[in-house]
């Protein structure tokens, strides 16, 4: 049985990033567990589905990506082993590890709203969220003239749950541009009592939704979905049926791997039962975990992943050397298009309380400089530095 330092289940973005920093910083044994996939850059799949990106942009392949002197497994992993310091992967073999970090993202649960899957399966319902539809969300939108629409917000846990928003003003401009967006019935079902549950910026996006006409469900989910009926049942204060819904751009609830079950927090869809902070598992010794898949307390997304890159690489060296841990505050950042041109910036900590990285300009007041950067320069950041163990502020 092969045994290594540090043994990382999952090589997307949290997987690949935190093997480089460890490499970067000292560490000599890493070794990631990951089938051969196509590495994406996530948040590019949103502009896919708006027309402004192509999926050859946001892929690469895994060994593309993975550092060259960490050692890939193959394999994909089925259980851990924490008394024996164990991973049982899919094929048979298992891997000793010293520390564990676990980041292999989170799934979708399609099952959870009735329909779903085969409204997906038809091709009526789709989302950007799934890499499989993005380009077809961009295809829809343009067929798309006159009729009812409707988007939705994912309740959390989610992937980047709020980006959901991009789709949606992205379509927006689009059909106003063309002409048509007085003739479309767009709604948006949040489960939220504000727009994104993140109260100093609800109030301007609401504002941008009621220029574009769009009606919004606050407090709400989508409770099924029937593809041959057309009709979307959302669940909330108002219990509607949404009929002779032309599209439903739904994104699913998620929940984490069912064979992290016995490392999770109860309650937490799956997540991970980790201290927030520290990124340590609360019952297993020498087993951490970040990302999606980790129950950190605060919406996911790929800026608060550089954070804990940063605090989960020196907390496994300083645990090894009995040195008080660092913290993780819960920083996050959410970025909304409000057009095909302009960008906001949404950065708040595990309270919900505004966590700027600059007082010189308010990034939330949308800019178009701000789209150029997280549409142009972000992928190059994220391939060029933040995949090889690079930290950028």
């Amino acid at each position: 049985m092969a045994r290594h330092d540090v043994v990382i289940i999952g090589a997307g973005n949290a997987g690949v990033s935190l093997a480089a920093r460890l490499l970067r910083v000292g560490a000599k044994d890493v070794a990631v567990v990951s089938p051969d996939r196509p590495h994406l850059f996530r948040p590019l799949l949103n502009y896919v589905a708006g027309g402004q990106a192509t999926m050859d942009e946001l892929t690469r392949s895994t060994a593309a990506v993975l550092p060259a002197e960490s050692t890939w497994i193959r394999d994909r992993a089925v259980a851990v082993h924490t008394d024996a310091r164990q991973v049982e992967l899919a094929g048979g073999d298992r891997v000793g590890y010293q520390d564990l970090v676990l980041a292999p993202g989170m799934e979708e649960d399609l099952d959870a709203v009735p329909g779903l899957a085969a409204a997906m399966t038809a091709g009526w319902s789709l989302t950007a969220h799934v890499e499989s539809q993005a380009s077809a969300v961009w295809r829809a939108v343009e067929g798309l003239r006159r009729g009812r629409v409707v988007f939705t917000i994912p309740p959390e846990p989610s992937p980047c749950g709020g980006t959901a928003l991009k789709p949606l003003f992205l379509a927006c401009d689009h059909w106003r541009r063309c002409g048509v967006l007085d003739d479309l019935d767009v709604h948006l079902v949040t489960p939220f009592d504000g727009v994104l549950g993140v109260p100093f910026v609800d109030g301007r996006l609401g504002d941008h939704l009621r220029e574009l006409g769009v009606t919004v469900h606050h407090g709400s989910t989508v409770g099924s979905v029937d593809h041959e009926e057309r009709t979307v049942t959302v669940d909330g204060p108002t219990g509607t049926v949404l009929a002779e819904v032309e599209r439903a751009f739904v994104v699913p609830p998620y929940r984490g791997p069912d064979w992290l079950a016995p490392l999770a927090r109860e309650g937490s869809a799956g997540l991970v039962d980790i201290d927030p902070e520290t990124l340590a598992h609360c019952r297993a010794p020498r087993v951490w975990s970040l990302g999606d898949a980790a129950a950190l307390d605060t919406r996911s997304s790929g800026g608060g992943l550089r954070q804990q890159v940063e605090v989960l690489a020196d907390n496994i060296a300083r645990s090894r050397l009995g040195r008080p841990l660092r913290r993780y505050d819960g920083y996050t950042i959410i970025p909304v298009t409000v057009d095909r041109r302009r960008l906001m910036l949404v950065e708040f900590d595990r309270t919900g309380a505004p966590a700027p990285t600059t007082s010189l300009v308010d990034l939330t007041v949308p800019r178009r400089a701000l789209w150029l950067f997280d549409r142009y320069v972000e992928p190059v950041i994220y391939f060029r530095a933040l995949l090889r163990g690079r930290l950028i502020p």
